[in-house]
């Protein structure tokens, strides 16, 4: 039987319930979830395939143990105890590269990785019968948590975060991270069947994260992962495996209407670089065009976006006109629904409407709101007899 381990995927707050649902139909089981992330347990392969096809996840993070500290001795002693030879191998090169600590005695994050990366030495130095590790193999970094004083430690599967899908060479001026744009849209019933329209698309990351749904290409398809190195801990034919199985299951004869709107003419032209590089620029067509000339002859489409919210005073001043502007053209479109992100906290009042839902998200540090406006169902189609 295959050995278990828990993995720990980090999420923006917000969009856990989307996550907890990709992980669920990858069919692995949740240990827990808390604000901002999920755990669950899975075997060899679900370390490969979770990176590989987790859309709303920042990284996986295989975890080496939890327990209570208060004392930096009681954190090195703890630490020391971790099966640490189980996973580094003697010529591994590891670190604590990220230490979060909230509402706990132990706080420092430099003491933190300090004590922690010499409790591991200790540790690998009985475990090895070595005084000296040359650290010049694949590299172990390790994350670790503090919530409450209560200590969550693992090693970082993905390498750079899993919101580099290596499709994004250019970006606008304040991109929303694509695993942020996936989560948004899965929060919605777009299916990719119906119309979608983001008017303010930047650097096209709503509709190209839109457009891998759709074609159910895998996020990680096209980028590589830190423990594809870990060849004593992980087989490379789980790696193979799990990269057929995304091939297999892509839908090349997917066909969907999305688009994109900017006002910029460099913009437009890094989101088009940005979708042929992400294999779906044929189901996507950017346009330069402001959002007063939002319009559609169909019915029942989406809009999808994530509007400027003002960062700079002189943007501020500008924000009323803008979403007014949006209201109005969106007050055009017949049975459509609207969903947007923003921090700008009087979206309503100058949209024009008042969501029938919104949710609260944080992107990075911002507090934003997901503001939903639902239109009608389209009626269902009759089958063909």
């Amino acid at each position: 039987m295959a050995e278990l381990y828990e993995f720990l995927a980090p999420c923006h707050f917000g969009t856990e319930s989307v996550l907890k649902r990709e992980i669920t139909d990858l069919g692995y089981e949740i240990a827990s979830t808390e604000d901002g992330r999920v755990s669950f347990w899975g075997d060899e392969a679900a370390l490969c395939r979770a990176n590989l096809f987790l859309r709303t996840t920042e990284r996986v993070l295989l975890v080496i143990g939890r327990f209570h500290a208060v004392t930096f001795e009681e954190l090195f002693e703890k630490t020391k105890a971790l099966p640490w030879e189980r996973y580094i191998p003697e010529d591994g090169k590891f670190w604590v590269t990220k230490a979060n600590s909230v509402k706990s005695k132990l706080f420092s994050p430099s003491d933190i990785q300090r004590i922690m990366k010499k409790a591991m030495v200790e540790r690998l130095k009985q475990s090895y019968k070595k005084e000296w590790f040359p650290e010049d193999g694949a590299a172990f970094p390790v994350r670790v948590s503090i919530m409450k004083d209560e200590v969550t430690v693992g090693l970082d599967t993905s390498g750079e975060s899993l919101h580099k899908r290596g499709y994004r060479k250019l970006a606008a001026k304040a991109p929303i991270t694509e695993t942020l744009a996936a989560a948004l849209i899965m929060l919605t019933p777009w299916k990719a069947d119906r119309i979608l329209v983001d008017p303010f698309c930047g650097s096209g990351t709503i509709p190209i994260e839109a457009a891998m749904l759709g074609a159910n290409i895998a996020p990680g398809l096209n980028r590589e992962f830190l423990a594809e190195d870990w060849v004593h801990l992980i087989p490379k034919k789980a790696w193979y495996d799990a990269v057929n199985e995304a091939e297999d299951l892509v839908k090349r004869d997917a066909v969907m209407q999305i688009q994109g709107y900017d006002i910029d003419d460099d913009i437009i032209k890094a989101a088009r670089q940005n979708a042929v590089d992400a294999g779906v620029s044929e189901y996507i067509h950017f346009q330069k065009r402001p959002v007063s000339e939002l319009r559609h002859a169909k019915k029942y489409g989406f809009v999808i976006t994530n509007p400027p919210y003002g960062e700079r005073l002189e943007e501020k001043n500008a924000l009323p006109a803008l979403y007014k502007e949006f209201g109005t053209a969106f007050a055009g479109l017949d049975a459509w629904s609207c969903y947007m992100i923003t921090a700008y906290e009087e979206a309503e009042k100058y949209f024009g409407k008042k969501a029938d839902k919104n949710r609260k998200i944080y992107n990075g540090m911002i507090k934003t709101y997901f503001y939903q406006f639902m239109g009608p169902r389209p009626p269902k189609r009759r089958e063909e007899s």
